[in-house]
């Protein structure tokens, strides 16, 4: 299907080929009686969709959609999500479904570029560090866990598409609205530490990752994804190898049972299902690294403009940008309310919160959290007091420690990246 179709519900995506959606989502093998066992990984991600265990699995017919999953707003173990598309499975949570402080794993949106690998069993998992390194090593979960500190940090990430369908003209490309970030907590170790053991050279200047999911086509000589990032990033103190996800093992969708957490730059370079990381002394040059996969014009461009493949450079940090969570759009409210949400920016902090009220005319500092960590998004608040019913917008707009601020509108570029024009409620006073 087309990225740009109207959002698509869990049953069109079994209703073309049954069978195929079964081995993509659960690794379900057919018998018979055409009838699915359920392989134990399968099994764990059925039962996170619909929220417990299913005592009589082994009595599913083939291409069987559990009621409980079946609504377009519930995917795979995930609450209220909207599906974006379906192969790759991607999809996004409403911005009021957003307001915890701690995005609960079942609300963090889901970005997939392949297939999720079928096994995924945690105990027989290996990652490998090579490349230009003084011990190449293959390390067990386990290993990482006892060679190396375990931290829990709030990170953020942010698909580097998030608000693509606002782009006019239109950008290709999964239609993002606003919901294709979270910010979650992450267990694991820092991917310094275990870099240093194996001893970066002198020459490094990129990292390569690699995971587990396999290409749309089926073709095993060929990766949905392989991204990087300036060894500098990698070094820093927030970059983890993460297997844990608010308190518990990685959900399926989001990578179980290891990936890489890269807070403030595209969330394509925390890579998923986990396998290898590679220092290279090149820019790393993988699937979605180049031509103009994540990477905008080094200028500023008409709308609709062609530019030249040469004239694109890879993003990094991600920009200044602000959620309203409560209320939601279209809410009903009396004359005085709170409204909340979150911001964030990038590697930096959010030093300002602002709010309208009245189309932009003035406006009104919010209280503003700091970050929990470096790296989370900072929670912030305001009340707000209607003089008389009517229809209002509130604008939100944030500006960051080295002075830049939300715009009400951004540049166009070709890919649709980066937008992060302030974010506008509907609400309804009476």
């Amino acid at each position: 299907m087309a990225d740009n179709d109207k959002t698509k519900d869990v049953n069109s995506f079994f209703a073309a080929d049954p069978e195929k959606a079964d081995r993509e989502f659960f690794g379900r093998v057919p018998n018979p009686d055409r009838r699915g066992f359920l392989k134990r990984t399968g099994l764990a991600t059925m039962a996170a969709m619909v929220g417990t265990s299913i005592p009589f699995h082994r009595n599913m017919p083939i291409g069987f959609v559990p009621a409980a999953m079946a609504s377009e707003d519930v995917l795979v173990g995930k609450d209220g999500l909207t599906l974006l598309n379906d192969r790759p499975v991607n999809a996004e949570t409403p911005p009021e479904l957003l307001d915890d402080a701690i995005t609960p794993t079942s609300r963090h949106f889901v970005r997939n570029n392949g297939i999720p690998p079928e096994n995924t069993d945690p105990a027989g998992w290996e990652l490998t560090i090579d490349g230009f390194v003084d011990t190449p090593m293959t390390l067990t979960i386990d290993d990482l866990k006892s060679k190396f500190e375990v931290v829990t940090r709030a990170l953020t990430l942010e698909c580097g598409g998030n608000g693509r369908g606002f782009f006019n003209p239109p950008a290709k490309g999964n239609q993002w609205t606003y919901g294709a970030v979270g910010c979650s907590e992450w267990t694991g170790v820092r991917l310094k530490d275990v870099l240093e053991a194996a001893g970066v050279q002198s020459n490094v200047v990129y990292t390569a990752h690699y995971g587990a999911d396999t290409h749309l086509s089926g073709d095993p000589e060929k990766l949905p994804i392989s991204r990087g990032m300036p060894i500098a990033k990698a070094m820093t103190e927030e970059v983890l190898i993460a297997f844990e996800m608010n308190g518990a093992p990685l959900h399926p969708l989001n990578g179980a049972p290891l990936r890489l957490v890269v807070p403030g730059w595209p969330a394509s370079t925390a890579q998923k299902w986990l396998t290898r990381i590679e220092l290279r002394d090149v820019v790393h040059d993988g699937p979605k690294m180049t031509g103009k996969a994540y990477r905008v014009p080094n200028r500023p461009v008409a709308p609709g403009e062609k530019v030249a493949t040469e004239d694109f450079v890879i993003i990094e940090r991600m920009p200044v940008k602000s959620l309203v969570t409560f209320p939601a759009n279209g809410a009903d409210v009396g004359m005085e309310t709170e409204v909340r949400g979150h911001a964030w920016s990038g590697d930096r902090t959010v030093e300002k919160l602002e709010i309208s009220t009245d189309f932009g005319t003035t406006w009104q500092t919010a209280e503003l959290d700091a970050p929990v960590n470096s790296g989370a998004w900072q929670n912030w608040r305001a009340n707000v007091s209607f003089a008389q019913a009517g229809y209002y917008e509130v604008w939100a707009r944030a500006t960051d420690s080295n002075g830049e601020m939300q715009p009400f509108a951004i540049d166009w570029n070709p890919k649709g990246y980066l937008n992060n024009t302030m974010h506008r409620v509907g609400l309804r006073v009476s």
